[in-house]
């Protein structure tokens, strides 16, 4: 990667891993592991190296032990790289935190809530959880804390992070375990504070983007497998291995925050448009 000084800050969204103990396969049908260490080696190929990297949530398939060391040793070569963590509804609080002893933010409270600063960015995350559910929820306390937070952090470009996307993405299964309840709370919240630049979110396995509160919400496909695009509403639950990706969240010094959803894998290139000037023909 190249560390040349850059006035930009970098965030990189990974999310939904889903990793299992080595050799097991998710559905089984899938090892995630090769594809998240696939994505792991394009991003450390990308020419500017990541302020941080945030995970946004399912990091490992039924949250156990097992499942957290195997991701530890798949994001290893990242070692030198800020690394940030969010539950999904695939995983599991105090595993979580036992398993990554080193990450203080993960705290010790009821939730996994956090702000911290990432170059010019400040990075707030959001717990979505409900334990023993596949659903999301954001109760008055998390909502509380969100807001003060946001009062706190109100001169300064903020991102928010959390599992469950806040919108309705019209793939009716994943909207029936979506954020069924704060989504309209966190939106009021949300568009009261227009340092607000992203709200990105995990959860679907695929790439969406609508307007919230002022600002954009987005989610990111997975590194492994995608979640169908089919908009029926009584369209089966499906995954396909449409090829993965991740996002990266650029904030030029004083300017405005510019998302690129990157592929993850090796592709041929690059190769020049133009020789000695000229256009090639």
């Amino acid at each position: 990667m190249n560390d040349h000084k850059r006035d930009m800050t970098l965030l990189l969204q990974l999310s939904d891993p889903h990793i299992r103990e080595p050799g097991r396969l998710a559905y089984g049908r899938i090892n995630t592991a090769p594809y998240l260490a696939q994505a792991v080696q394009t991003i450390l190929r990308q020419p500017q190296r990541p302020d941080a990297i945030v995970i946004t949530g399912d990091l490992t398939d039924f949250g156990r032990a097992a499942e957290y060391e195997h991701l530890q040793s798949l994001l290893a070569p990242l070692a030198d790289v800020a690394l940030y963590l969010l539950p999904g509804n695939h995983d599991e609080r105090q595993q979580l935190r036992a398993s990554f002893p080193a990450h203080a933010y993960l705290g010790n409270g009821e939730f996994v809530q956090y702000s911290v600063p990432i170059g010019d960015l400040q990075l707030v995350t959001l717990d979505t959880v409900t334990p023993g559910e596949s659903h999301g929820t954001l109760c008055a306390r998390r909502l509380e804390w969100l807001a003060a937070e946001l009062e706190r952090q109100r001169h300064k470009p903020v991102v928010i992070a959390m599992h469950h996307p806040p919108f309705r993405t019209l793939i009716g299964h994943m909207d029936k375990i979506g954020l069924l309840s704060g989504a309209a709370e966190l939106e009021a919240i949300v568009a009261r504070h227009l340092n607000v630049e992203r709200v990105i979110c995990g959860h679907l396995h695929r790439s969406i983007q609508v307007r919230f509160g002022g600002t954009i919400a987005s989610t990111v496909p997975s590194p492994a497998h995608q979640v169908c695009l089919d908009l029926d509403p009584d369209a089966a639950s499906a995954w396909t291995y449409e090829p993965p990706a991740y996002a990266l969240h650029a904030l030029p010094k004083g300017g405005r925050l510019v998302s690129h959803l990157a592929a993850s894998g090796a592709f041929e290139g690059p190769f020049p448009f133009h020789d000695g000037g000229k256009l090639i023909d």
